[in-house]
Order: C-alpha cells, then structure tokens, then sequence
C-alpha cells in the first residue's frame, strides 16, 4: 500500500514540473563574455608543417614497406613512425 502512494505522489510531482519545449531558445550570452573567433582555415606554419610533411613522407615508407612485407613482426605504425620522424628530423 504504502509502495503505490509512494508512487502516486512521485508521479503527481513530476507532472507539476514544468515542461521545456525541444526548440526553446539559449539565454543570451553576458555582455562581459568574449566573442568567439572564427577560426580561418590556414595553412600550417613553420614547425607544424615540417612535422606533418615528415608525417606524410613516414606514412609513404610505412605503406610501401607493409606492401613489401618488410615490416618486423611486432611493428605497428606508432612504433614504426616514431623511428622514422626521429631519423627525418635528424637528416
């Protein structure tokens, strides 16, 4: 008995609570917040770019050597990445 009062009650409270609608809108943003910037799509400079070249040219060797079945047993792409940006970089 007590169960369904309990339950009763738990169901009248929560059809009190107000209803929010799907499509309602976000408060406005405070006046003392920072705009957002947009975000230009550039092109990488200085380090970031040699480091995604030296990315590209290690991902050519990682493909040609696993086609070639020249990959040791074990070696997996971070391994195989890691060797290969630390030998380009010293180059």
């Amino acid at each position: 008995m007590l169960k369904h009062v309990l339950t009763a009650a738990l169901a009248a409270a929560l059809l009190s609570l107000p209803v929010q609608s799907s499509n309602a809108q976000a408060p406005a943003p405070d006046a003392a917040a920072k705009p957002a910037k947009p975000r230009a799509a550039t092109a990488p400079g200085g380090g970031r770019a040699a480091m995604l070249e030296r990315q590209k040219k290690c991902g050519v060797e990682w493909r040609e050597a696993k086609a070639g079945g020249k990959v040791e047993k074990g070696m997996t792409w971070p391994k195989f990445w890691s060797a290969c940006y630390k030998r380009l970089k010293g180059a």
